[in-house]
């Protein structure tokens, strides 16, 4: 189960074809442009479908986690308003041990509730190395109660209980057998506002380019902010493309392993089911071709439109040099490779023909 993503450009929804950096490629009258996905609330849609794909992704050790931007992290709010050197001379000397102390004792109760052992006890030894400075500056005209560093503790753990989360962290490796020179993922998600009844369920999608992938697993990591403060993530599937054909991966819902001729056959049932009374020429949908094939043909052969006879099953019958399919082709690498491809059959109101598809194969992506 795959999706098709389309971005209102203008007054049209266009198909998201590719990412670069920050920005959505979509194909807008003929023309590629990018869209930034951070200048401005989008109006997306999103379209499920089940999708066949010759490459497969291994996508693996898939984390999420709701977290904090800094703004808003009660840790980091805690270093920055921590008295500094304000106190007593004691007191401001052991301020950056507090701080580290008191943010570490934070991370571990905000972790694990409270914490390891090992980690408090680190924490509290290191509070107690200011407790003399904190003694000394308690009864100084400028030491407040903004400035005890209990209070900054009882503050800070409150806000971490509260769980005011307003970001998105996602992390995963992902591989692939095939070479990937385009990928990039996109995030579909649905969450909700917290303490709202009945719930407001809303939609995020979230997409990112990444670095070829030859070989070796790559390590994804995704951090987004501007969600509403305790929102609750209820689900989120995670979509891998590769110059713009969506890829399916061993966490696609119903994914399901095909032969090559079984899928050919769920192309066909597909593709008659879903144009009922329609009048179509016939177009080469998929194929087998051998590794270096494009090596085989002369530039010429790559570029020059071809026309190819296709049954009614689909299956091609010969190649022309003509539209008028007087002149036939020869060339025994030509015709291996077309032999190898496999078509949608003209349809005549819904009903499978014989019919001629235009080819040219250097533009195939099959």
């Amino acid at each position: 189960m795959g999706a098709d993503i389309d971005l209102k450009v203008a007054n049209d929804f266009c198909r998201v074809r590719d990412v670069e950096g920050d920005s959505f490629v979509v194909s807008a009258n003929g023309t590629e442009r990018s869209v930034p996905m951070n200048k401005g609330l989008l109006d997306i849609k999103v379209q499920q479908s089940l999708k066949l794909t010759e490459a497969s992704a291994t996508i693996v050790d898939l984390k999420s986690d709701r977290v904090y931007t800094d703004a808003n992290d009660p840790r980091k709010k805690f270093s920055r308003e921590q008295p500094g050197n304000s106190g007593a001379d004691a007191f401001g000397s052991s301020a950056g041990v507090g701080v580290q102390a008191v943010v570490m004792l934070g991370n571990a109760r905000n972790a694990s509730g409270m914490g390891s052992a090992e980690v408090q006890a680190g924490a509290l030894a290191n509070l107690q190395k200011i407790g003399q400075g904190i003694n000394a500056a308690a009864n100084s005209e400028s030491f407040s109660e903004g400035n005890n560093i209990g209070n900054y503790v009882a503050k800070m753990q409150a806000e971490l209980d509260k769980q005011l989360f307003d970001a998105m962290e996602v992390t995963f490796s992902v591989s692939s057998e095939k070479p990937l020179t385009q990928p990039y993922v996109v995030i579909i998600a649905r969450y909700h506002d917290k303490d709202t009844n009945p719930p407001k369920y809303h939609n995020w999608i979230f997409a990112k380019a990444l670095k070829p992938i030859e070989g070796k697993s790559q390590s994804v990591h995704l951090v987004q902010g501007g969600f509403p403060l305790g929102f609750i993530m209820d689900d989120f599937k995670v979509h891998l493309f590769d110059r713009g054909q969506e890829l399916a991966t061993n966490i696609a819902d119903k994914r399901v392993e095909l032969t090559y001729n079984d899928a050919f056959k769920y192309v066909m049932f597909d593709y008659i089911a879903g144009h009922k009374g329609a009048n179509l020429p016939a177009a080469p949908v998929m194929g087998q071709l051998p590794s270096g094939w494009h090596a085989r043909l002369t530039p010429e052969q790559l570029t020059k439109p071809y026309f190819i006879k296709v049954s009614k099953d689909g299956m091609p019958l010969g190649a022309y040099a003509d539209e008028g399919c007087s002149q036939s082709v020869a060339d025994p690498n030509l015709l291996s490779i077309v032999n190898e491809i496999r078509f949608t059959p003209a349809l005549e109101k819904g009903k499978a023909v014989e019919g001629t598809a235009k080819l040219r194969l250097g533009d195939i992506r099959i």
